[in-house]
C-alpha cells in the first residue's frame, strides 16, 4: 500500500503590509501554504518612511532563507544632538543600520510566489469549526485554512471580531515626517548630518534624522535619502481633526499620506521649524516637497489567539515609535510562531497557546516602555483617547 502525502497546512494572512509578509515568509519556510490577503487593490506604498534595522528582521530573514545580496539599510555611526543654534551638544559612537518601509517590503515580495497574493480582498469575518477556520470577503470569496492570522495593522478587522470595541488610543502628539532625496539638500546641511543619526529636543517636542536607501532601494552614496521625524503636541479634538482632513476635505483616521496636506498646515509646519529649530533641521524641512503626518498610537490586547485566529503585529500591539521597535515586533512574532508550527508534532493548539504566553508579555513589555520614553519626551501625561475609524 503506497502511503499519501500528508496534506500541508494552509494559513489565511489578512493584511499584505510588513506583517502579513514576515508571517507568509516564515511560515513558508516551516512547511505551511500561505495566502495573503490585502484590501488594497493597488501596490502599497512607502509612506511609513525610515525604519531603524534591529536583529529581529534579521533573524526572521534568515529562518526564511531570504538572500538580500546587497545591503539591506545605511550605516550611521555617531548619533549627536544639535543645540537651537546647530552646535552638536552631544556625540557618542552608537552604530546602526538605518532602512525603509520599501526595501523590505520589496525583499519580502520578492520572495514569495506571485500567486500568494490577493490585492483588493477585504476581510469581513471569519467562522470557526473544530480546527478549521473559514475567513469571508466582501468580494463574495470564501476561503478555508488551519489557522487565520490577523496582520492587519491597527485598524484590525479581525480584532474588530474578536474583541469589539478595542482600538487605539491617541498619546496627544504627532509625528510630522520626511523623506528628501539625498542630492536635494544643501551642502551646509549635508556636512553636518552625514553619517549621523541626529537629533534635537526641545520641551515637547523631539526632532530626529537618519539616512535610508533611497527609492529604487539603492543604497550607494548620493542615491539614497534623508529621512526626518519631528514629534510635536497636538491636542485631541479640533485642533487634530483639522490636522488630519486632508486639501479634499476628507478626515483621515489616523495620518495623512504625502501629498494630503493643506496648503495651511505645510505653511504651519514651515513657520514652526524656524521657531523651533537647529538651521540644519529646518533645511530639511523647507527641501521636503510633500511632507506626511502620523498620529501617535497605543495599542495592548490582553488576547493574541482566539482558537485558530490570531493577532500578529500592530493588530496587537502598537508601540511608540521611540522604542524603534514595531517592524521587530512583527518579525519576532512572526519568527516566534513559525518556530512553534515546526516543531508543533501536529498539535497546532498548543503551539499557538505557547507562543501567546510569550509574545503578549513581550508586547506589554514594549508598549509600556515606549509610552514611558514618549510620555517624558514630550511632557505630557499618558492619553486614553480613542480615535474612531473614518
Amino acid at each position: 500500500m503506497v502511503a499519501t502525502a500528508k496534506a500541508r497546512p494552509r494559513a489565511l494572512i489578512i493584511g499584505g503590509s510588513l506583517g502579513g509578509l514576515f508571517t507568509a515568509t516564515t511560515l513558508q519556510a516551516a512547511g505551511w501554504d500561505v495566502d495573503i490577503f490585502e484590501r488594497s487593490p493597488s501596490e502599497l506604498d512607502s509612506r511609513g518612511g525610515g525604519i531603524v534595522l534591529q536583529g529581529d528582521v534579521l533573524s526572521a530573514f534568515h529562518f526564511a532563507g531570504i538572500q538580500t545580496g546587497a545591503a539591506l539599510g545605511v550605516r550611521s555611526g555617531d548619533r549627536i544632538y544639535l543645540d537651537r543654534t546647530d552646535r552638536v551638544i552631544q556625540r557618542s559612537f552608537m552604530p546602526q543600520t538605518q532602512t525603509s518601509w520599501n526595501m523590505l517590503y520589496g525583499t519580502m515580495k520578492a520572495h514569495l510566489p506571485a500567486q500568494v497574493f490577493h490585492p483588493g480582498e477585504r476581510f469581513v469575518r471569519f467562522e470557526q469549526n473544530g480546527d478549521r477556520i473559514t475567513a469571508y470577503f466582501a468580494s463574495g470569496r470564501i476561503e478555508t485554512g488551519d489557522l487565520l492570522v490577523g496582520a492587519d495593522g491597527a485598524r484590525s478587522t479581525v480584532r474588530e471580531q474578536v474583541s469589539a470595541g478595542l482600538a487605539p488610543t491617541y498619546a496627544g502628539y504627532v509625528a510630522w515626517r520626511g523623506l528628501i532625496p539625498e542630492a536635494a539638500l544643501p551642502a551646509s546641511a549635508a556636512d553636518v548630518l552625514k553619517g549621523t543619526f541626529a537629533f534635537q529636543q526641545g520641551p515637547g517636542h523631539l526632532m530626529l534624522e537618519y539616512l535610508v536607501p533611497g527609492e529604487d532601494l539603492s543604497t550607494q552614496e548620493g542615491q539614497r535619502r534623508w529621512n526626518w521625524v519631528w514629534y510635536r503636541k497636538v491636542a485631541h479634538g479640533d485642533e487634530l481633526s483639522s490636522l488630519l482632513t486632508d486639501r479634499s476635505g476628507i478626515r483621515h483616521s489616523f495620518s495623512l499620506p504625502p501629498g494630503a496636506l493643506k496648503d495651511e498646515d505645510l505653511a504651519s509646519l514651515t513657520q514652526a521649524s524656524k521657531a523651533l529649530l537647529a538651521p540644519t533641521f529646518q533645511t530639511l524641512v523647507e527641501a521636503t516637497h510633500e511632507p506626511f503626518v502620523q498620529a501617535i498610537l497605543d495599542l495592548q490586547v490582553k488576547q493574541m489567539v482566539y482558537g485558530r485566529a490570531i493577532l500578529l503585529g500592530d493588530a496587537a500591539f502598537v508601540p511608540r515609535p521611540h522604542t524603534a521597535g514595531s517592524t521587530a515586533k512583527a518579525a519576532a512574532n512572526a519568527l516566534t510562531l513559525a518556530k512553534a508550527l515546526q516543531s508543533a508534532n501536529s498539535d497546532i493548539d498548543a503551539a499557538l497557546s505557547r507562543w501567546q504566553a510569550e509574545q503578549l508579555s513581550q508586547g506589554i513589555d514594549m508598549t509600556e516602555w515606549g509610552m514611558d520614553i514618549g510620555d517624558r519626551i514630550m511632557g505630557i501625561p499618558r492619553s486614553h483617547v480613542v480615535l474612531t475609524s473614518a
